[in-house]
């Protein structure tokens, strides 16, 4: 049987107070571009935050059906820069391989853990930076978020995804 990586991509919503006022009134969105130079500050917080799983598996000790729980030995969150943004990564290394119908499957337990578990949690806990504090939440309601595996986000060619006209042949 052969072990497999398998890496989601989200988009994150990041927001800031700045360094001497917590008012709600002065958070401001930080775009997935200026959210690169956060990157560390914010991998050192998910490492923090993932010393509190029981063991190895992380959130893979979650998943709610039996054939996942059996496949997906690990599952791990953690953010990194790809295309000049930063982006929500969840890793699950696997055995085997997972069907269309389990990989579907892993993504709403994903999904799941983002907005109502693990993310919760994470995007309620500050995180310090040079500017101020910075809360990161994995998941948003809004309709621009997404959970694509790595080599689908990947494959999108950012210039043609926008959904405009497109020049060129016929």
């Amino acid at each position: 049987m052969s072990n497999e990586t398998m890496r989601f991509f989200f988009p994150l919503k990041i927001i800031s107070y700045s360094q001497y006022d917590c008012l709600e009134d002065d958070l401001e969105d930080i775009s997935p571009r200026e959210a690169v130079s956060y990157e560390d500050q914010i991998l050192a917080a998910i490492s923090k935050e993932n010393r509190r799983f029981p063991n190895e598996r992380g959130l893979a000790e979650y998943l709610d059906t039996d054939a996942l729980k059996e496949k997906v030995r690990s599952l791990h969150p953690s953010v990194e820069a790809w295309n000049g943004e930063l982006w929500g990564v969840m890793t699950a290394h696997v055995n085997g391989e997972l069907t269309p119908e389990e990989t579907a499957g892993l993504i709403l337990e994903v999904e799941g853990q983002n907005s109502d578990g693990w993310g919760e949690g994470f995007e309620q806990r500050p995180i310090k930076t040079p500017d101020g504090e910075i809360y990161v939440s994995f998941w948003s309601s809004g309709s621009g978020y997404f959970i694509k595996p790595e080599q689908e986000l990947k494959q999108t060619t950012p210039d043609l995804d926008y959904g405009g006209p497109v020049m060129g042949g016929m």
